[in-house]
Order: structure tokens, then sequence, then C-alpha cells
């Protein structure tokens, strides 16, 4: 993939996305939004990556919608509501599949500020590892605006209503340690650690049967919104295909001969 804000590399069956913008922050471009959109596209239908890594460059992870650029595209667009449409569609679509969807775990590695959009979008990341330089804002509200990424979706289902509320509607910039605290990040580590942190969660994911991960990932939030009586039959019916799954097999196998399994996808 080519774009000229964004990173996309793979290795060990690891791919990472870096947003590289660091002048501004990494605020996103329209054509970042859909650059990144195709990065995760691609990432979901390449067989050999197991794992995900969102990253940024700099001091910022991202600060979301590079608001001065999204406003002269507006002004100069002979239909600027027809342009928002557009923009929120692509960013509905950047959200609702290649993340959240993705039948493979995608780990935010949070370095600096998280603002915005860029909130949002480690929000909808599965687990997010955050440098203790790291600090976070949903600042959309100092703009007069509702969160437009999924902030108000995941913030509440991350840290509970209460807190979600005060944070959105005040749009307070807190530090990591108050984010882990309240569960908005995995975990917090030192700052010239993070990328080693990320890696070795990463490759411990990698390593792990990717069938099983997926159908665990799908059945996790598929739960957020039906009944217990529901989501238990779900879970049978991915459990009894799992049980027939040559990786299955194979983790009786290592078991028995007391080695590491090494599971195929199969």
């Amino acid at each position: 993939m080519d774009h000229e804000h964004l990173i996309y590399t793979k290795e060990e069956g690891i791919a990472t996305i870096t947003l590289n913008r660091p002048q501004k922050l990494n605020a996103f471009t329209t054509a970042m939004y859909r650059g990144l959109s195709e990065a995760l596209d691609e990432a979901a239908r390449d067989d050999e990556v197991r794992v995900l890594v969102i990253a940024g460059t700099g001091r910022a992870f991202c600060v979301g919608a590079d608001v001065k650029g999204l406003e002269e595209g507006l002004a100069k667009h002979p239909k600027p509501s027809a342009q928002l449409k557009s923009l929120t569609d692509t960013v509905r679509k950047l959200l609702t599949f290649p993340l959240q969807r993705m039948d493979k775990p995608v780990i935010a590695s949070i370095n600096g500020i998280a603002a915005g959009g860029g909130l949002d979008t480690a929000c909808a990341c599965d687990i997010r590892i955050a440098s203790e330089r790291a600090t976070f804002s949903s600042i959309f509200v100092r703009r007069g605006l509702v969160p437009t990424m999924g902030g108000t979706y995941f913030l509440p289902r991350l840290i509970g209503i209460d807190k979600a509320c005060e944070l959105i509607w005040t749009g307070d910039l807190i530090d990591a340690r108050e984010a882990e605290r309240i569960g908005l990040v995995t975990k917090v580590v030192p700052h010239d650690e993070l990328e080693a942190a990320t890696w070795e969660l990463a490759t411990k994911l990698v390593k792990g049967p990717p069938l099983a991960i997926a159908s665990a990932k799908k059945l996790i939030y598929n739960s957020l919104d039906t009944d217990l009586e529901s989501a238990l039959k779900d879970v049978i019916q991915e459990y009894t295909a799992l049980s027939q799954t040559e990786d299955h097999r194979e983790a009786l196998r290592a078991f028995l001969e007391k080695r590491e399994p090494v599971f195929k996808g199969r």
C-alpha cells in the first residue's frame, strides 16, 4: 500500500499501520481516512496477517480530523453537505467492519495524544497499550460537535455511562494513568518500552489459535447486543465447530506430548 501519510508493514504475522503525519499530530485528512480504510481491508483479507497494530509517529497517536483542512475543503465544495455525508460514510466503513468486525485482534499502540477521532479510533480497537506520556480527550464538545467516529458507542461500553458522559460533555484531557484506572486503556508502559510491549503481546496472539481467537472476538462483540440465552446458543455453535478443527486436535496432541502447539488456522 502506497500512501503519503500512512506506513503499512507486515512481519511475522503482524501487520502494522502507522499514522505518519507527525507535523500535524497525525490529524486525519480525507485522503488518510480512505487510505486507512483500504489498509484495514487489506489486513483483513490477508491470511498471513494474524494480528493488526495501529500506531502513530511523533508526539501523537492521532488528534482526529484536520479541522482546518476539512473546513477549507467544505467551503470550496459546491455541495458541502454532500461532501460531509461522503466523509461520514467513509468513516463508518472505516470503523464498522475493518476494526471490530475483523476476525483478528487489533491493538492500538498509543504513543502520545489521542483526541477526538483519534480517541474514537483507539476505542474501536480491541486492546489499547499506552505510553506513560499518552493523553486522551474527547474534544468534540469544544468544537460544538459530538463524537463522529463512534465515541458515543465505544466509551460507555469501555468506561461506563457516567464517566463517558463526563469525558464527552467536558472534553477534559486525562493522562495515561487515569485512562488505565477507568478502563479506557488496557495497560500503561514506560514510553521507551511501548513498541516492545506492543510487539510482545502481538507475538503472543500470533502464536495462538487464530480460529478460536476469531470466534471469541465475534462472540464477545455480538454478546453486547443480545440476551444471555442467545449468546450461549452462539457459544455452543462456535464451540462445536472449533472442536472439529485441526487446531483443536493439535492442541490436544501438544498437551499430551508436553510441548507448545503449532496452530495453522485449520
